[in-house]
């Protein structure tokens, strides 16, 4: 059975990293949920917006994969950029909208883990004072009606150091103080995780993890979640989650050549012989 994680949040859980800067991870054990069917993973994968771009989830779901070979992964995007947390009231229409999903993969994985980034919306005015009984509630309700109990973990990602200085981002001037309205929340909370944004940094628009940082936070997820401990520091080594050199098996060469025909990368002659090629035994 497909083990899936839930994606929740705002824009930088979604992803906005530049898709060019990165080396593109193509893998047939790690799906996405998307109109109802667990595909073969693609970026981007939480398609919330046009400019949706590389997000954390790639690297984590990469990183797994890589401890665990032989199983698929699958990744339910529900993220929302722009979202806050009254945005992800239980009543509301993101909640809702996770919660469908979520039951919707369950039909066919088990849900193995929470992945939230969310936060920027809540750093200003003051809306951190209530940061931590609105998170409590929205969790408690998805792992209430989801019947997820704590063995479940929760991986609860950091805010960037970048904010309050530029650009989209010089409104967040509160942003230390939802990192430790989060971080009182993983250290209150049972197989709940705080994961550090030290030393990431952002597309020139000042509020969205560039690519790099992106694939670079995936791995401090998995960290975090395989070795169950907060990640309060960049990791030694981390670097690698940007190393995706692999042997494409024949079934991810068939849909990468697809995909570039389909894209009008190849013509159909360049493509037939491709395929004359990936099916020579």
């Amino acid at each position: 059975m497909i083990k899936s994680f839930l994606m929740l949040g705002q824009s930088n859980m979604a992803g906005r990293g530049y898709l060019h800067e990165v080396d593109p991870i193509y893998n047939e054990k790690i799906k996405m949920l998307r109109n109802g069917q667990w595909q073969m993973m693609t970026e981007p994968i939480n398609y919330d917006r046009p400019v949706s771009g590389v997000s954390l989830a790639a690297s984590f779901a990469a990183a797994w994969s890589k401890a665990h070979p032989d199983e698929e992964i699958g990744l339910i995007p529900c993220a929302e950029g722009g979202s806050s947390l009254k945005d992800w009231h239980p009543e509301g229409t993101l909640f809702q909208h996770a919660l469908s999903e979520a039951r919707f993969a369950l039909q066919s994985s088990q849900i193995c883990g929470i992945l939230w980034h969310q936060g920027e919306s809540d750093s200003y005015g003051s809306l951190h004072e209530t940061y931590y009984e609105k998170l409590t509630f929205i969790i408690e309700t998805l792992r209430s009606e989801l019947n997820l109990n704590d063995e479940v973990p929760l991986i609860l990602g950091g805010l960037g150091d970048f904010l309050g200085k530029t650009g989209f981002g010089q409104h967040a001037t509160e942003y230390q103080q939802v990192n430790e309205q989060l971080q009182h929340y993983a250290n209150t909370h049972p197989n709940c995780y705080f994961v550090s944004a030290a030393e990431l940094t952002a597309n020139p628009d000042g509020i969205h993890i560039d690519a790099v940082s992106q694939r670079k936070f995936g791995y401090r997820y998995f960290e975090a979640f395989s070795k169950k401990r907060h990640v309060l520091e960049p990791l030694p080594g981390e670097e690698q989650s940007l190393n995706v050199e692999r042997n494409y098996s024949k079934n991810e060469q068939i849909y990468l050549h697809s995909m570039d025909l389909a894209l009008g990368k190849i013509t159909y002659a360049e493509f037939e012989a491709m395929m004359a090629k990936v099916m020579m035994p």
